[in-house]
């Protein structure tokens, strides 16, 4: 099995045979036909770990060879926000703060969980002003995102905030965090030198920046 883009420009996969070649020639890959069907059987699953933002489950499975083995998935309870706040002079905010699992200092947009029965644009509002003050009169949803699919459902949704109002910020009492308001060229030239490295905001900015010089903002 391989994978192709279809015209909307997404990956599907696809299945291919070897054609036989003469001496001295290349075997050629063809492709046969476009498949979406889950080809995972599940035979059983368990519950091996679970806190108030994620749970862990094994699964007992038969994978797309035909062999039996596990697969683990880890759940995550709520869903991912991001958000690029922009002036009309095209300044941003980042927001500095030591990410545990790293063991590394983190340059970002502003960024949370949303529960996943709210209104995602009612947790990016409220994560904007927690983390940076501020509050936006327009809002665009601009992304999404499946941050690492090959082993959660984590998804994340991306907006950019403009008509930006500053008000004081409210963190959490658990986050020590750092703001700073710099150019988006910055913010950007921050990611082609990978000094941001979080990949909701390398996701975020990159189409920001897409965005701009397409005339779109």
């Amino acid at each position: 099995m391989g994978y192709a883009l279809d015209d909307d420009g997404f990956k599907r996969s696809i299945n291919y045979h070897i054609t036989k070649s003469l001496p001295g020639e290349t075997s050629k890959f063809v492709s046969c036909d476009m498949e979406e069907n889950n080809p995972w059987t599940t035979l059983d699953s368990r519950k091996i770990y679970e806190n108030n933002w994620i749970g862990l489950t094994e699964h007992q499975v038969i994978n797309p060879a035909g062999g039996k083995g596990i697969y683990g998935e880890v759940h995550f309870k709520n869903l991912a926000i991001g958000i690029l706040p922009l002036d009309k002079d095209l300044n941003t905010w980042l927001v500095g703060q030591y990410r545990f699992p790293l063991n590394a200092y983190s340059w970002e947009i502003p960024e949370g969980g949303g529960p996943l029965h709210l209104d995602p644009l009612d947790s990016a509002k409220r994560e904007l002003l927690e983390e940076t003050g501020l509050s936006a009169g327009n809002w665009q949803e601009i992304q999404r995102l499946h941050l690492s699919n090959s082993v959660s459902n984590e998804l994340a949704i991306v907006y950019i905030a403009t008509d930006l109002t500053m008000g004081e910020a409210e963190p959490e009492e658990t986050e020590q965090l750092t703001i700073r308001k710099l150019a988006f060229e910055e913010a950007y030239q921050m990611v082609m030198r990978g000094e941001i490295t979080d990949s909701i905001s390398v996701a975020a900015i990159l189409k920001t920046q897409i965005l701009i010089l397409q005339g779109q903002i």
